[in-house]
């Protein structure tokens, strides 16, 4: 069928649409999809979710739009196609309800064949309801914030996300490939059809395979074709060469079938194609992961499905962004907590190379929020779960399914067990070439009131593994699993693999901090195939579960581990982000994400000062923290005070330098619980510090921190210089504080105003201030350490569009970029 995107001027109002007089009340408001109708709505301090929504308070929303259906339509079938909703959603036709949606996450299809009215324009309404609280664990945004396709077709045609191709096995210069075609008959008729299938290299058109196969179609019925091919010297796919190739099915309805075929004249073509890519996955304790027969070892991230300033709008280039950026640190693989991620991000996935670790669900049938997913997974979860799959399996990215996130069901309540293997079978039914897992947690809950009793209830901590309770409590759980997710249970590795020694393990969720001592462990064990930080990107939501604080010895707090910084209680309004990530939400990389960078062997040196007035105080750290290390020689004030450097490196000693002298030559640790870094006390003087890092007595790499002067002009900064009129292309606006020399002062907090003219719109401006009441949707902001950032979205004209920045201390900056 033919996909049309519709997302250009639909009509977004706050409520509930019952009526054509609902829509005449309110006039509403005029947005182009995908859109977020929760981000630009006010924060509250008394939202019900608090810091699990980043004080978001979720409601009812609707969206409306006529759309022409034509009259040559007549004869076809005609539907609307989603990536997602958020949530709740039913789809009204002309009034009548055609459709309805609960999970937010999962893509589904809805058949207006028989309701809408061909030659005029039908009125579709959705209606959103995130009201339901608390719905979920971290920010979902609301409304149609993935877009929508219509879809129309002849009566015989392939159904949506019918195709599917496999890789049987690579050999000799070839690829054998399995094909497989689900063809819908909605004619009162048998018919036969004839399935051409034609496979080409990505950009190109001419086929590498050509081959063809007919079919027999009940009346009202659909039938798979099952077609073997081959591609002579395949260019195969993975994260290092993402090779793709596209196949088209070409459908020709040929006649009707009685007691014996009657040919039928200028007989219907359907045609649909999809992206894919050639490659093995295997995995097995002794050999690891393999794709196309090369061990490979997943540095992997989770990753929420919002896009910071932009809210839960998934737009391609956004997802690209994140995916080159991850890259570049040296990530090649990412999990999608806890969620179906957006068709957007799998395509930069495939395009970029990232392998994808693909979850399902954050809840089963036991409830982790009043108002979540749990309510409807009796009902929903094998409908979900195969419209996840049948989108998602063509995608050579997706190397790992995922069940499920530290699901309750984990210790056999609620038929725990059975739905464990359920779930897996389900998937394998669908798609049997990739392995199965699901991320585990330790039994902090998941089990009944007597055993609870004597057990330890503190979120995803060691006190519980201290026996082997748990690997009794869920081995049933893993039946159906090929690979097992362990989240933050990196101590039972090795204890694990002398019980259960053909268990291939992956550390499927694990503490950002600990990457330096885990990493060595897992290039170790053959039988750990990877390890996902989480977060790789900071995230709305969850606001807060990433903190450090510097107090007293005898402070109260420093008897808690931490547990008193922790949400809800520690992270009173306005906190916003979760902030325990390798980048902030506008993209920049933090002290982690360097760290992260040296322990998988960048050979660059990053230097970071401690706040002077944090000396020789005791560090309080939430499990999901990070020192707090600042990109920053700014301490006015503090001249001659006693300060603290950090210096991660590679190499194997560093010297540090303070305004030319040396402060002295250590070597780099290697031990826990910072190994690759590196401690210097000094006393601040204002200038400049620079960290110079050498092996075998030479220099391999250094960096500087110099004391800036005062807040002066305003640059922007962006990441291209035009974009496309098709209503969906982005341009990232960096905006940097800088002294009249151009550094950037990363102390600087200048009210900025932002000004956007032209054929696009200001789709974000904001910070990456963790702590704010900001509304990215405004035109208002404070910058952050000297940075903020500006998101240009085009629209459907062509033209030119120009932002200008204004701070009343410093002036303005203005650019302008080509709409094409």
């Amino acid at each position: 069928m033919k996909n049309i995107s519709i997302d250009e001027k639909w009509t977004f109002r706050n409520g509930f649409v019952d009526s054509l007089g609902a829509l005449e009340e309110d006039p509403g408001t005029e947005v182009n999809l995908p859109h977020d109708g929760m981000i630009g709505t006010q924060v509250k301090p008394d939202a019900p979710a608090k810091s699990d929504s980043g004080y978001f308070v979720g409601g009812l929303t609707n969206y409306t739009k006529y759309v022409m259906i034509p009259k040559e339509w007549e004869k076809e079938c005609v539907g609307l196609k989603f990536d997602g909703i958020m949530m709740n959603a039913t789809i009204d036709v002309n009034g009548c309800k055609v459709g309805s949606q609960h999970y937010g996450y999962a893509p589904f299809y809805v058949d207006l064949t028989n309701y809408v009215t061909f030659g005029v324009e039908n009125r579709i309404t959705i209606n959103c309801n995130t009201s339901m609280h608390v719905n979920s664990r971290w920010y979902t945004g609301s409304g149609l914030y993935r877009g929508a396709m219509l879809c129309h077709g002849p009566k015989v045609h392939v159904v949506n996300d019918g195709i599917f191709v496999r890789t049987k096995e690579v050999a000799g210069g070839y690829a054998f490939l399995e094909t497989e075609v689900e063809v819908e008959n909605s004619t009162l008729e048998n018919r036969l059809a004839e399935i051409e299938l034609a496979i080409f290299k990505d950009g190109e058109e001419k086929p590498d395979s050509v081959t063809k196969k007919k079919i027999y179609i009940g009346s009202g019925k659909s039938e798979v074709a099952r077609i073997a091919m081959n591609v002579k010297e395949p260019l195969l796919w993975d994260a290092e060469n993402p090779n793709l190739y596209k196949v088209k099915a070409t459908v020709k309805n040929l006649g009707v079938y009685r007691t014996h075929f009657i040919a039928e004249e200028n007989a219907d073509i359907d045609e649909a194609e999809t992206l894919f890519g050639i490659r093995t996955i295997t995995a097995d304790v002794v050999r690891g992961l393999r794709i196309n027969t090369k061990t490979v070892k997943l540095k992997g991230g989770c990753l929420h499905h919002d896009n910071g300033l932009l809210g839960a709008v998934s737009l391609y280039e956004a997802e690209k962004r994140k995916v080159r950026k991850l890259k570049e640190e040296g990530f090649n693989a990412i999990r999608t907590a806890h969620n179906p991620p957006s068709s957007a991000l799998i395509e930069a996935c495939d395009r970029l190379g990232m392998y994808v670790f693909d979850e399902a669900f954050d809840a089963w049938g036991i409830a982790k929020r009043s108002g979540d997913y749990s309510q409807f997974f009796e009902s929903d979860w094998e409908k979900d779960l195969t419209s996840f799959i049948k989108r998602d399996r063509n995608h050579p990215c997706v190397v790992i399914w995922s069940t499920g996130n530290e699901i309750p069901e984990r210790g056999g309540l609620d038929n725990g067990y059975r739905l464990a293997t359920q779930l897996a079978e389900k998937i394998r039914e669908l798609d049997g070439t990739r392995p199965v897992s699901n991320g585990i947690c330790s039994l902090w809950a998941g089990l009944d009131d007597d055993l609870m009793k004597n057990h330890s209830q503190n979120q995803n901590t060691s006190e519980g593994l201290i026996d082997t309770t748990w690997e009794k409590a869920t081995e049933p759980f893993t039946n159906g699993l090929d690979v097992v997710g362990y989240n933050y249970m990196e101590e039972i590795y090795e204890r694990d693999h002398e019980m259960f020694p053909e268990r291939v393990i992956l550390g499927s969720e694990n503490f950002p901090k600990e990457i330096g001592f885990r990493w060595p462990m897992v290039e170790r064990l053959p039988y750990v195939i990877g390890d996902f930080t989480w977060t790789a990107w900071d995230y709305l939501g969850e606001a807060g579960i990433g903190k450090a604080v510097y107090v007293d010895a005898d402070d109260d707090v420093v008897k808690t581990n931490g547990w008193a910084l922790m949400p809800p209680s520690g992270s009173p309004y306005p906190w916003r982000c979760a902030n325990d990530a390798d980048f902030d939400i506008t993209g920049n990389m933090m002290p982690q994400g360097a760290y992260r960078s040296v322990v998988w062997g960048s050979k660059k040196t990053h230097i970071f000062s401690m706040h002077p007035e944090t000396f020789g105080k005791t560090e309080v750290m939430t499990m999901w923290g990070f020192p707090a290390l600042f990109e920053s020689w700014n301490y006015s004030g503090w001249e001659d005070k006693n300060i603290r450097l950090v210096v991660f490196s590679n190499a194997e000693e560093v010297e540090l330098f303070v305004n030319g002298e040396s402060a002295g030559r250590k070597p780099v640790s290697k031990e826990r619980p910072m190994p690759n870094s590196v401690f210097f006390d000094t006393v601040y003087k204002s200038g400049k510090v620079e960290a110079v890092s050498y092996s075998e007595g030479k220099e391999i790499s250094r960096a500087v921190l110099l004391t800036t002067g005062e807040p002066a002009n305003i640059r922007l900064v962006p990441e291209k210089k035009e974009m496309a009129s098709s209503g969906h292309d982005l341009i990232y606006v960096g905006i940097k504080i800088t002294d009249k020399d151009g550094n950037v002062v990363p102390d600087a907090e200048i009210e900025l105003n932002a000004e956007v003219t032209g054929s696009a719109v200001l789709a974000g401006f904001g910070s990456a201030n963790p702590i704010t009441e900001d509304n990215y949707t405004d035109c208002e902001t404070i910058s952050f350490k000297g940075r903020a950032m500006a998101i240009l979205r085009s629209g459907y004209e062509k033209g030119t569009v120009s932002i200008k920045v204004t701070a009343k201390e410093i002036g303005s900056a203005e650019e302008s970029f080509e709409v094409i």
